[in-house]
């Protein structure tokens, strides 16, 4: 008997309740013609790793001694709850000391240690640094790049110690476009990259100039940097800084990474105290939508000693404002897990997204030969789109664990359901933000699927899960009974001829 594949998606409004876990049979619409199985689910508070979110481990934080330096080899730091990514920002004389020589092995031997544990990694390679003088490669220099000799603090000066690029110059872009050229070749469309700041223009690859030459560039020389990395880097999702705000004409370059395709990093949240804690919220509404928000806070350990970290709540309260995707943990990994444990547990409830269905529910008895007609109501609990999607899908499972059905709502995908939405008030704001929440909006999908025409009469355990569209789980939820595969067990079913 040939079946369709029927598919309704509507939006509800609902009071948020506390849901248990709870597993229930109830008639069917049309009295006791089908008794339906109804589960219920509570989240269970999980920290989640999922892709396009989660924490950001800084391993080189352009000086390379800051912070991974503290881990052995064998050390991934597995206890920090919720790391999914591990950062490496170098300088590029570290990737290439003399032209055409390069050293992958700088970031390819702590990127592996991760890889090898399901993290993905991220990249910044710098072109200016306030601790050694030439994050450029010096032979850049000798090739007749112009250049300027500077000061932090003080910005250029003839004597001072270390050198930064003149932007512009057509010999530092000639040499910057073939290195780019030779990094991309081996990480552009990598799948255990999750993107590349474009972190050749301004001091620690921030897109500013305020701590070397203090020079003010346009942001038509952003621009051209922005396309350098858009030209080797097509597949891998690049981050502009919001910094470049600090450059002549600097709302030119922002609006052309955001038309770019880029999307928005914000560095040193927490630099200053309230009521300056952070100050691009704003200019995020135009980047959260579409692609991963990153925020970075200010080093832990300096942020905490001016007392600008306070009890860590902007950090918080910035990854609402931003709906961010990412938050980075900028200091020595296990000192601030120990001493932030509960603001890294507080962020984990709601950073990036937090898929939760509500309610699911299905035929108790179904005929084999019948569509078996599923109905589940979903939202999303955290501050982010989920940016890569994915759809819901049933497996019934034998006695044994063996997959006897795949069941997958293709037309549904969670990369729409929608974000709670949270209104812009600020570091200058008094209350918690992540209290008195209003409830995530809700979505109710219908689907009816064929079943596989080799399915036997029987009782079958059934599982949840969220994935690609041949029903390969990718996606963790915050739910109990998890098969070990991202598959979590609601109920049975019973399958008659």
């Amino acid at each position: 008997m040939l079946c369709r594949h029927v598919w309704i998606s509507l939006v509800m409004t609902a009071v948020w309740v506390g849901f248990v876990r709870s597993e229930e049979t109830q008639p069917g619409e049309h009295g006791d013609a089908e008794e339906r199985v109804v589960v219920r689910f509570q989240d269970n508070g999980a920290a989640l790793c999922n892709p396009g979110m989660g924490w950001v481990l800084h391993y080189y934080d352009n000086v390379p001694a800051n912070y991974g330096s503290r881990l052995s080899p064998s050390d991934t730091v597995d206890d920090f709850p919720g790391l999914t990514v591990v950062y490496l920002r170098i300088p590029w004389s570290y990737l290439e000391p003399e032209e055409g020589r390069f050293c992958w092995s700088v970031l390819d031997t702590p990127a592996q240690r991760w890889i090898a544990k399901g993290k993905q990694i991220a990249l910044r390679i710098s072109c200016s640094e306030s601790w050694t003088r030439y994050a450029t490669p010096e032979w850049v220099e000798k090739a007749g790049a112009k250049g300027f000799n500077f000061r932090p603090g003080a910005g250029v000066q003839e004597d001072g110690p270390y050198w930064e690029p003149d932007y512009n110059d057509p010999v530092f872009l000639e040499k910057l476009d073939h290195f780019l050229a030779a990094l991309a070749d081996r990480y552009d469309g990598h799948p255990d990259v999750a993107w590349i700041d474009v972190g050749s223009f301004g001091v620690w690859g921030e897109g500013h100039t305020f701590a070397s030459t203090r020079i003010r560039y346009s942001a038509d020389t952003v621009i051209r940097h922005i396309d350098l990395h858009r030209k080797h880097f097509s597949r891998t999702l690049s981050a502009a800084n919001d910094d470049y705000v600090m450059t002549e004409d600097g709302e030119k370059a922002i609006a052309y990474a955001r038309d770019a395709g880029l999307t928005l990093r914000d560095d040193s949240i927490m630099v200053q105290p309230r009521p300056n804690s952070y100050f691009h919220a704003a200019m995020a509404q135009d980047f959260w939508p579409r692609l991963p928000v990153i925020l970075e806070s200010e080093h832990y350990g300096p942020s905490k000693n001016r007392e600008a970290w306070g009890d860590g709540s902007m950090y918080v309260r910035a990854m609402f404002e931003y709906h961010a995707s990412y938050a980075s943990i900028h200091w020595w990994p296990r000192e601030f897990l120990e001493e932030c444990r509960p603001l890294i547990d507080r962020m984990n409830r709601r950073l990036g997204y937090r898929l939760l269905p509500l309610e699911v529910s299905y035929p108790a008895r179904q005929s084999r030969t019948a569509p078996l007609a599923l109905t589940s109501t979903w939202c999303n609990d955290g501050v982010a789109p989920c940016h890569g999607g994915g759809h819901p899908a049933l497996t019934l499972k034998d006695a044994q664990g063996g997959i006897v059905a795949v069941c997958v709502d293709e037309k549904a995908d969670v990369r729409t359901l929608p974000v709670r939405e949270v209104e812009l008030k600020g570091p200058a704001a008094d209350e918690p933000v992540d209290e008195n929440l209003p409830p995530p909006p809700t979505v109710t999908w219908k689907a009816a699927f064929c079943l596989p025409f080799q399915l036997q009469p029987g009782k079958y355990q059934v599982y949840l899960s969220v994935g690609d569209k041949t029903g390969s789980p990718v996606i963790a939820l915050p739910l109990d009974g998890d098969d070990g595969q991202r598959r979590y067990r609601v109920g049975e079913i019973t399958i008659v001829e």
